[in-house]
């Protein structure tokens, strides 16, 4: 069975692993058709943030989707994807990382989920947690892992 959908999921770890994440989606995608579903994931924090960042009007409503679109990592794999012809959506979620992915990969029905992360030992992952052990263990479907520095 060919794949159909790609969950791509980024957040505000992801900056320096752009490459490594695009290579990889690119290198499944391009040659399978699938397309590429590219998830930005916000805490509360970072979202606030970027929302002042981009001078949107607090008031007003602010369309998550939108404001993933305009984060600097979300538009250099944007920029890989049209380099490599790879179709694609952008969505934002803001919220638990591990938890705001598996539910995106279900309501997007993915048939693989690609996640970055770092090496870290098991004391930094029993005290700080793992949002890609988390989406490992719970995601619909395979997950790639894509390791950084």
């Amino acid at each position: 069975m060919a794949l159909q959908t790609i969950l791509l999921a980024v957040g505000p770890g992801d900056a320096d692993r752009t490459e490594e994440l695009s290579r990889a989606v690119v290198d499944v995608a391009a040659p399978s058709g699938a397309q590429v579903v590219l998830a930005h994931v916000f805490t509360d924090e970072e979202f606030d943030g970027v929302v002042s960042q981009l001078d949107y009007d607090p008031a007003g409503d602010i369309d998550t989707d939108e404001v993933a679109s305009r984060h600097a990592t979300v538009r250099e794999l944007t920029n890989a994807f049209d380099e490599a012809g790879v179709e694609y959506t952008v969505r934002g979620r803001v919220g638990d990382h591990g938890e705001s992915i598996v539910d995106l990969a279900n309501e997007v029905n993915a048939d693989r989920v690609v996640v970055g992360g770092r090496k870290r030992s098991p004391t930094g992952k029993a005290v700080f947690g793992s949002t890609a052990q988390e989406v490992m263990l719970s995601a619909p479907c395979p997950v790639t892992f894509v390791r950084g520095d």
